[in-house]
Parts: structure tokens; sequence; C-alpha cells
């Protein structure tokens, strides 16, 4: 038998290529997609391919902290929300960091400023990756607060070391 990782309802990843070292997802088996909070969002076009400029609010309920990212636009999708409501979104592909895992993910951008999470983790992300235990958080550990803090405010050029409990 395969042993698969264990995720809770919610997760902290890393999205090195994004220069993203730690953001909080809600595990959602629900959503087929995974979203990534962006806004500010601007497409260009480097070396003959459209990327797009965007910038995430890493940390939940603060707007004072942004990252500016670059990514290499993969597609143009209509989604449709969990309240129904149908959205034009860029789609970008990127490395994601869950626990011991590294996947490339496709992600949405869309503002989410009014949501809890700043990423939503869909099931095509995950694609039998993993077991979910809705009961569980943090499985595949926390940052240590400090670090974090340090990290965000650009104190210091590494990736999290996550804490298991």
């Amino acid at each position: 038998m395969i042993h698969k990782p264990m995720l809770g309802w919610r997760e902290w990843v890393a999205l090195p290529e994004l220069k993203l070292s730690g953001i909080k997802a809600k595990i959602d088996t629900g959503a087929r997609s995974s979203a990534l909070h962006a806004f500010a969002i601007e497409p260009y076009r480097k070396g003959g391919q459209r990327w797009v400029m965007f910038a995430i609010h890493p940390l939940q309920k603060r707007c004072d902290v942004s990252i500016e990212c670059h990514a290499a636009i993969k597609d143009r999708r209509l989604v449709t929300d969990s309240g129904g409501h149908k959205q034009r979104r860029y789609v970008i592909e990127t490395p994601m960091i869950l626990g011991q895992s590294v996947i490339k993910a496709e992600m949405t951008l869309t503002n989410r400023d009014t949501m809890r999470f700043r990423m939503l983790l869909g099931r095509t992300a995950m694609d039998s990756r993993f077991i979910i235990d809705p009961g569980a958080s943090y499985l595949q550990g926390k940052p240590d607060a400090d670090e974090y803090r340090r990290l965000l405010m650009g104190e210091c050029d590494c990736t999290l070391n996550l804490e298991h409990e």
C-alpha cells in the first residue's frame, strides 16, 4: 500500500517561484481549481510570452504587507465561485511546497481580500496525493512566528522551516 501524507483542513504552503515563503491555504476538496489571492493584476509580454504581474497580501486580515509577484500566464478561464458568480481569471502554474511534497500546481488569480484564506487549494492540485483529515489543522507543520515575521519584512532570504506539533 502506498503511504499518502495527511493534510488538515488548513495547511501552510510555500510558493518559491513567487518568492512567497509561506501562506495559509484552505484545503477544499469541493473546489476543482486552486485560487491564489491577487490584486493589481497586470498582464504584460516578456520574450514573446504572456506574463502577469500581481501583488499578494500574504497575511490573513492584513493589507499592510504585500509581495509583488511575476508569473507566466498558462491560460485565462471562466471560473464559477462557490456563490455561483462567474469571473474570467488568469491561470498560472508554479511549484508549491506542501510539507515534504513539491507539486507543480495550477492556480487562478483572484482578489480574496474578503475571504478568510489567501489561498484555496482545490482537488486538482492535490490529485490523489494526500489524505484529508477535516478535523485537523497544520498536519504538515507551522512556521515559527518570529521567523515568519522576519521573512515577510525582508529581513532574511530563506525558506520557512515548518515545526510539527
